[in-house]
């Protein structure tokens, strides 16, 4: 009797089944890779929707407190439970131009001629940067600034950089220089838990913003870089060079 010939093909079928079940894992690993990129991708956009919808609002609204205040304030709370914000909205008309100017002057020049990102002043902070060998200096613009301060933390880090970049955009493109000055004016922290021009004027030299004069409007958009400094330290060297500084620019700077 002849003996039963099995099919030679059994081999090659037996390692094409196992290449099949050796692919499946990684088939399944990529599917679930889109699936997680498509929602982080979705996260993303309701995220900056989001934003969006806070940057619109601040057209007409004015803000009752903002990420840094809130962020201070609970800082501060931790150890003193009865500190109290000191914060008071004031119009734009109701800020002497002065103030204005010397806001302009000490925080960002050329307010006026950027869309929200002064790439001279980013290259010389880089440049600043790299000889002092630390991040130091962030070359921000005050767009910049009041993307952060209202709705950022005071975090240093790629991340929270490229979120600010984003709502920067949002600002410039929904609200307008004159809207972004006076969110700014307002919103500035001028000393611990002491936040806008018109806290500052009072607190510093009991008065409303509209009456400043210019050497007052000086000192006060000096201190802006390290204002809870300033505010023990007012003879300090750095800000009376900074305060001089302000009072030869502020008349030539521009404003909306």
């Amino acid at each position: 009797m002849l003996g039963v010939i099995k099919p030679k093909m059994s081999v090659i079928d037996t390692r094409q089944t196992s290449y099949s079940v050796m692919m499946k894992p990684q088939i399944r690993l990529s599917h679930m890779l889109l699936i997680a990129l498509g929602l982080a991708f979705i996260l993303f956009l309701l995220v900056q929707g989001w934003f969006f919808v806070q940057v619109w609002q601040l057209k007409t609204h004015n803000p009752e407190t903002t990420a840094f205040m809130r962020a201070r304030q609970a800082l501060v709370r931790s150890t003193h439970p009865q500190a109290q914000l000191h914060y008071q909205w004031v119009n734009e008309r109701d800020i002497a131009p002065i103030a204005k100017r010397a806001v302009v002057a000490s925080e960002d020049d050329r307010f006026m001629d950027h869309h929200g990102f002064d790439w001279t002043g980013i290259q010389d902070a880089f440049e600043k940067n790299l000889a002092n060998g630390e991040f130091a200096s962030g070359g921000s613009t005050i767009s910049q600034q009041l993307a952060r301060n209202l709705f950022l933390s005071p975090s240093k880090n790629l991340l929270r950089k490229g979120e600010e970049a984003l709502i920067t955009v949002m600002l410039e493109t929904t609200l307008g220089k004159r809207r972004i000055l006076a969110l700014y004016l307002n919103v500035a922290e001028w000393g611990d838990l002491l936040y806008g021009i018109d806290a500052a004027s009072r607190y510093y030299f009991h008065k409303p913003p509209s009456s400043l004069t210019a050497h007052e409007a000086a000192i006060l958009a000096a201190m802006l870089p390290n204002p809870r400094f300033y505010q023990t330290n007012p003879t300090a060297q750095s800000l009376q060079k900074r305060i001089r500084a302000v009072e030869s620019r502020m008349n030539a700077s521009r404003i909306p």
